[in-house]
């Protein structure tokens, strides 16, 4: 599982990427991130520190042909990756079917222009004619570039902590992905008829005679996180209208169902003929029955 994030947050970082050229500020937020754990280690600090400097010095000088060249062959290499990650389906960074959400609103890569104007040149290359059209998103002209130094501001929130709690948490997308995000929303709404078979399932498990601890609980219950802490916080950065209650399965309700299948099960036990001590005569008059 480890593995699995790992790889869609460095497709993620890639895909998301403003400007092919990017990559090498994603990169640099990683090495920011690995120098503040370093800090105190002033060795170590500087095998960093020169890590830094033999980036800048290799991948700086290439052009933005090579750098798109960099980012399609990641992309190519990760484009069967669909996995399903919770912290980005829970930011609606990811549809339920494994793709990412491209957003149509934000700062639009540096060195190009806001969305919404279509300029026409002549044949002399003069402008001759403008025209303007809207769109869906809200798109603005970033403030600056980030650094491509050893030190400076990046800008570019990709790259860094996943888990902060200053992170974006909500994607504008574009009509077709908000089809997908409400299919998905429907595929997480909480179902009657599920829970019931949850149930039946808790009555075929074995019949088992759960006691109720103390507190109050049932001693049969369905978590589907790894630990209460995930499940607590979870619950408090859903949204509310896709939050649900925790399942909780008492497979001693319902005896008199509970009765009924075990009279069920009873009736399919087949019990096995014992060979007896018959005589041959018998033997042959059976012979001849069966005939």
């Amino acid at each position: 599982q480890l593995y699995d994030l790992m790889t869609m947050a460095f497709k993620y970082q890639v895909l998301l990427c403003p400007r092919p050229r990017d990559i090498l500020l994603v990169t640099f937020n990683h090495l920011d991130a690995i120098k503040d754990f370093i800090s105190d280690s002033p060795g170590i600090l500087n095998q960093v520190d020169e890590t830094f400097r033999r980036l800048i010095e290799t991948y700086n000088p290439l052009s933005d042909g090579e750098f798109q060249l960099i980012r399609q062959t990641l992309l190519i290499f990760f484009q069967d990756m669909h996995i399903r990650v919770s912290i980005f389906l829970k930011d609606k960074v990811q549809n339920s079917n494994g793709r990412f959400v491209l957003p149509i609103s934000g700062p639009v890569p540096w060195g190009t222009e806001v969305p919404g104007l279509i300029r026409i040149f002549n044949h002399k290359g003069v402008e001759v004619k403008r025209a303007e059209f809207s769109t869906a998103g809200n798109y603005v002209t970033p403030q600056r570039e980030g650094s491509f130094e050893l030190y400076g501001d990046r800008v570019l929130k990709l790259g860094t902590n996943m888990y902060s709690v200053t992170r974006p948490v909500e994607t504008h997308m574009s009509g077709s992905s908000k089809n997908l995000a409400s299919q998905a929303k429907e595929n997480i709404a909480p179902n009657p008829l599920a829970k019931e078979e949850l149930n039946f399932l808790a009555r075929l498990l074995g019949g088992l005679d759960i006691q109720k601890p103390a507190g109050g609980e049932s001693g049969f219950r369905l978590n589907l996180f790894t630990t209460d802490e995930e499940e607590e916080h979870a619950a408090q950065t859903r949204p509310e209208e896709l939050s649900y209650k925790v399942i909780n399965i008492e497979a001693t309700q319902e005896p008199a169902r509970r009765a009924e299948l075990s009279r069920i099960l009873g009736e399919l036990d087949v019990a096995e003929p014992r060979p007896g001590s018959a005589g041959k005569g018998e033997d042959l008059l059976a012979l001849m029955d069966g005939l």
